[in-house]
């Protein structure tokens, strides 16, 4: 049986890709990273009630300590009844490329050499390393290190996209979670609740 590691958060993209391998039969490690974001207790069991039934349970990577001290309104939670959130407040430097890297070094400890992610071509200005082009230049770095692989069959995708192929295979896309700016929850003002929901509108779901 083929094995992979998932980077899973319990939004849409993770858990669609989730179910994807999950139907394809592969032995599925689902990892979640707590980098210190307000919202980490909700996505926590978000994700753990979203991963299909059949699949491992997740395991919870604390890597928070790096990020200490950040402004960043992922990090910091806004009082969304007197403050404004903003694109630029949800920057967090070289996240994602952390994500990668812990990803890749976990996978090979346990002897996985697939890391699959749900990341999309993101339209956020300042996610400049969640785009398409990033993914493709990283391909090019990692093969040069090691054994590992990442694969983001969503890459090239549009929320929209990604939606419709969730509502095809029976993810439980009302469960899902991926607010950035509230704990509670969703805002449906910050980048990623609005992107969310004209996906879904886009895609006839609601």
């Amino acid at each position: 049986m083929k094995r992979a590691l998932l980077l899973a958060s319990g939004g849409l993209d993770s858990t669609t890709v989730a179910y994807q391998l999950s139907a394809a039969g592969v032995d599925v490690f689902p990892v979640f990273f707590d980098y210190g974001q307000h919202c980490v207790d909700i996505e926590w069991n978000r994700v753990n009630e979203v991963l299909p039934p059949n699949m491992r349970r997740p395991e919870r990577i604390n890597i928070s300590d790096i990020f200490k001290g950040s402004r960043s309104r992922l990090i910091m939670e806004a009082d969304l009844w007197k403050e404004e959130v903003h694109d630029d407040d949800l920057y967090i430097p070289y996240r994602t490329m952390l994500f990668f890297s812990a990803s890749a070094s976990y996978a090979q400890t346990i002897d996985v050499l697939d890391v699959y992610t749900g990341f999309i071509n993101s339209n956020h200005a300042k996610e400049i390393d969640c785009t398409a082009a990033f993914m493709n230049s990283l391909d090019g770095l990692i093969s040069s290190i090691g054994p590992v692989r990442f694969h983001s069959p969503f890459r090239n995708f549009s929320k929209t996209d990604v939606a419709k192929i969730a509502a095809h295979i029976g993810v439980p896309i009302g469960r899902t979670y991926s607010c950035q700016a509230s704990s509670i929850f969703p805002c449906g003002a910050c980048p990623n609740c609005v992107e969310r929901l004209n996906a879904l509108m886009e895609a006839d779901l609601v």
